[in-house]
């Protein structure tokens, strides 16, 4: 039932959040889809902020690879929690899912659509939806169809030993016939970013994020996932995360994108991962009704999109300065910084033109460089080459973990990037209640 639109008269609060571990493909969390996830952590948020259920106006939930069976996962959620009066929809913008539906949930309750709404993402790189050659799927329906031995037989001649090959989902950018490994690889060549450079950064990640977990930075956020068939075992970590990985060993990983002169290997890219992430979003004002202390509000974020070639994960580097001048801030104003790790070489080529004067005048058409990102600062939990990344569900991981490091340590502001296919990049400016 819609309810009656109330504009807000104050912030939007992220009132809180909780993520599943995030664990590699085919692992642990092999047998559970992104709709089974969706459910652990929509059930878990609820539960923990004891939310009244007549509350939640809508879930809006990110997912990049739905299978054919879990289409509208936003709205499987609430019937498979018995909130049959909750509106659900399902959005897609790649690698920025999970953010636009936290933007799109804010959105809803500054246009007085509703007050408080569950946003998250997650994504199921185990269960990929497969298709087949289209000649193999006309002949099975000829064969549905047919009448007789012979109808059947006709139209199996058709089919090819090729056709029973599976077609899994492209890897490729439609608009240039490379993947975003490969384009990742470009952007190294352009902008020189060395092999040594790339396993540098990968290292420090993966060290962060074995001490945020070693130190209980990260665990109070993650929900255990009990796992089938039997359930009576439970997944309780990120199995991502390599504590005692060192540049040697990373360095002996050879070139997966380009195997002669590449620099991108399994080590210094994001994995292939499974995972779910929620937040919940809410007016200001209806938090405090509800007696709920905000973690944060979003001050500020931008969108943009630009060419695929030559740069196509650069994103970030536009929609930053964007985000920042709508927040009415500079780059060093902020205390901690969250940009997402598709690659090593995508993050710093990002902060190279972050830190270019000649960047500002040719592609922002400012008179001076964004700024220099305190590598104090950055990732101090790790990033998405530690942890993993399920699409959709990253933006939740980011957004969960800025505020609560923000809290932690006392400090108030902060801002999250995502680079994405399709050559697009978001930045958001968070700030602590």
């Amino acid at each position: 039932m819609e309810r009656s639109p109330t504009r807000p008269s104050g912030r939007i609060a992220i009132v809180g959040g909780v993520r599943t571990p995030f664990a590699k493909a085919f692992t642990d969390l092999t047998h559970l889809d992104a709709s089974d996830l969706a459910k652990v952590v929509t059930q878990e948020l609820i539960q923990r902020l004891e939310l009244p259920t007549d509350a939640i106006d809508e879930v809006i939930w990110g997912s990049v690879l739905p299978t054919m069976s879990n289409l509208n996962v936003g709205r499987e959620v609430p019937i498979a929690l018995g909130l049959t009066h909750v509106v659900g929809h399902t959005l897609g913008q790649q690698c920025a899912s999970g953010i636009r539906a936290v933007t799109a949930a804010a959105e809803r309750i500054m246009a007085g659509q509703a007050q408080a709404v569950i946003a998250g993402g997650s994504e199921s790189m185990s269960n990929t939806p497969v298709t087949y050659r289209q000649r193999l799927v006309l002949a099975l329906q000829a064969v549905q169809k047919a009448r007789s031995l012979g109808q059947r037989l006709s139209a199996l001649r058709r089919v090819r030993l090729g056709d029973f090959l599976p077609r899994p989902p492209a890897i490729e950018e439609p608009s240039t016939g490379l993947s975003m490994g490969q384009h990742t690889e470009l952007m190294a060549q352009i902008n020189g970013i060395s092999r040594g450079e790339q396993d540098e950064y990968t290292l420090l990640s993966h060290q962060n994020a074995a001490t945020a977990r070693a130190e209980g930075r990260v665990n109070g956020d993650l929900v255990p996932v009990s796992l089938p068939p039997r359930h009576n075992h439970f997944f309780e970590q990120d199995n991502l995360i390599r504590e005692e990985t060192t540049l040697e060993q990373l360095g002996k990983l050879r070139p997966v994108f380009d195997r002669r002169h590449g620099t991108l290997t399994a080590g210094n890219s994001s994995a292939l991962t499974d995972g779910a992430a929620v937040v919940l979003v809410m007016g200001e004002e209806r938090a405090r009704e509800l007696g709920y202390q905000a973690w944060g509000y979003i001050r500020a974020y931008a969108y943009v999109a630009i060419p695929p070639k030559p740069q196509l994960l650069l994103g970030p580097a536009y929609s930053t300065p964007l985000a920042l001048d709508r927040a009415g801030l500079q780059l060093g104003d902020l205390d901690l910084i969250e940009i997402h790790e598709a690659f090593a070489a995508q993050v710093l080529s990002v902060l190279q033109k972050l830190e270019s004067e000649q960047f500002a005048r040719e592609e922002l058409g400012r008179s001076a460089a964004v700024g220099r990102v305190d590598r104090d600062k950055l990732n101090v939990n790790g990033g998405s080459l530690a942890y993993g990344h399920p699409f959709a569900a990253t933006g939740g991981r980011l957004v969960i973990n800025l505020l609560q490091e923000l809290r932690r340590r006392d400090l108030q502001l902060g801002m999250l990037t995502i680079c994405t296919s399709n050559a697009m990049g978001v930045s958001m400016v968070l700030e602590r209640a």
